[in-house]
């Protein structure tokens, strides 16, 4: 256990060292190298030890192993602001690519009892503009907008998880999320004025929070043809971001949001594996993400308790994907997924820093068994660019007009496994 600490401590840190992206709004696809090649389904497909990130109950349908891998990660997004017929465009690239690695380890302990763990970043936001969108909208002579703007969101889960056979058929699995994240943001010194807490509300460096929740996972095999699966995620409980004590709601609250989802897994043949993945992302529980900006402009201020958030919908993600093993040694995947859209129109002004508006994306990718066990997987992952542009966007406050966010993505990720039986 103590090389497990040491190395938690070192993955964590790792991953908060680079700055995060993601699909379904700001959770990735998927977890896993194999999964994220079927686009990012898993309730009802364990496929090595990350399957703790979506369902724990499926750690007893995996061997024994220890994988790690590495997703490379390129998002394109930015914003354009629209005010008396002039049209202006903002570019959010600063920063190009991201590198997530991820970790994974189980083992089984009896004849109905496995457990493993996960090290994996969650999810996250970037934008860095190396000019401020806002600094139209600043007073004459001030400087609470110039230069760069931008927002950076890591999250980082560590997972630890053990799954029970009931019985022949059907497994449940328990996870632990003890999760870090860290919050940086710039160029957002505007709203300081709207703020409860002016000093806490931009330019105040990385601030850092732990905290925890639990993951509950059902899977079920109907003969050797259907899988079910079903999976919930309690809200993880985070503590404040006190340096941004002045822009999130709850003073400085970033929680993590809860989730729930179901999946089928079908294998018409020993060759081919379908599956089908739902899944449920709760934005709204957690006030600063979910809570409209517009009662900020009605006197509500920011940082205060259930004050204005970036007014994210709950969405509902569907993917689908298969894989078909061509020989003993080769396994190719593909997969689609569709979200629904987590930014209004009518929010896209505050979400210049959070353009989290991808909703289709497509992945495929192969797998080779090696020698001694071991596994080699690719996954290509890309996001459709997607635009939402603003209805009443921009406040009457700040002139009127609308804030237009885009964004697309590319991932290439890659993973070694080892089975140790």
């Amino acid at each position: 256990m103590s090389n497990i600490r040491r190395l938690s401590g070192i993955v964590i840190c790792v991953l908060a060292a680079g700055r995060a992206g993601a699909t379904n709004g700001y959770f990735l696809s998927g977890y896993g190298t194999n999964s994220k090649a079927e686009a990012g389904v898993g309730i009802a497909l364990p496929q090595d030890a990350l399957t703790v990130a979506t369902n724990p109950a499926g750690l007893g349908d995996i061997a024994d192993s220890v994988s790690v891998g590495l997703e490379i990660f390129s998002p394109s997004r930015g914003a354009s602001l629209v005010q008396g017929g002039q049209t202006e465009d903002f570019n959010g690239n600063g920063v190009g690519k991201f590198y997530l690695p991820e970790l994974g380890f189980n083992q089984r302990l009896g004849d109905r009892v496995s457990w493993g763990v996960a090290l994996y970043g969650n999810g996250g936001l970037d934008t860095d503009y190396l000019s401020d969108p806002y600094a139209r909208f600043a007073p004459p002579g001030s400087n609470v907008a110039s230069g760069t703007a931008g927002v950076n969101l890591q999250q980082a889960f560590l997972t630890p998880a053990v799954a029970f056979e009931v019985n022949d058929s059907n497994s449940i699995g328990l996870a632990l999320n003890v999760a870090y994240q860290r919050f940086e943001a710039e160029g957002v010194g505007l709203f300081a004025g709207f703020s409860a807490d002016p000093a806490d509300v931009s330019n105040r460096g990385f601030d850092h929070s732990f905290g925890a929740g639990v993951r509950l996972g059902w899977l079920g095999h109907f003969g050797d043809f259907v899988t079910l699966g079903a999976t919930w995620q309690s809200k993880t409980y985070m503590g404040r971001f006190t340096k941004y004590a002045g822009l999130f709601a709850d003073q400085g609250g970033f929680d993590v949001p809860d989730t729930y989802g179901l999946g089928i897994t079908l294998r018409p043949t020993p060759d081919w594996t379908l599956s089908l993945d739902w899944q449920r992302i709760l934005y709204s529980h957690v006030a600063s993400v979910g809570d409209p900006v517009n009662a900020l402009f009605q006197g509500v201020p920011l940082g205060a308790a259930g004050g204005p958030g970036f007014g994210w919908q709950n969405v509902s993600v569907i993917k689908v994907g298969g894989s078909y093993q061509v020989t003993k040694a080769v396994s190719l995947r593909a997969g689609y997924s569709h979200s629904q859209q987590p930014v209004p129109t009518s929010q896209t002004f505050f979400n210049i820093l959070a353009p989290g508006v991808i909703q289709d994306h497509v992945a495929a990718g192969v797998s080779w068994n090696l020698a001694n066990g071991n596994e080699l997987s690719l996954a290509y992952i890309h996001a459709f660019e997607n635009t939402v542009n603003g209805s009443g966007s921009i406040p009457p406050a700040f002139g009127g007009g609308e804030a237009n966010i885009h964004l697309e993505e590319n991932s290439l990720a890659i993973s070694f496994l080892h089975r140790l039986k």
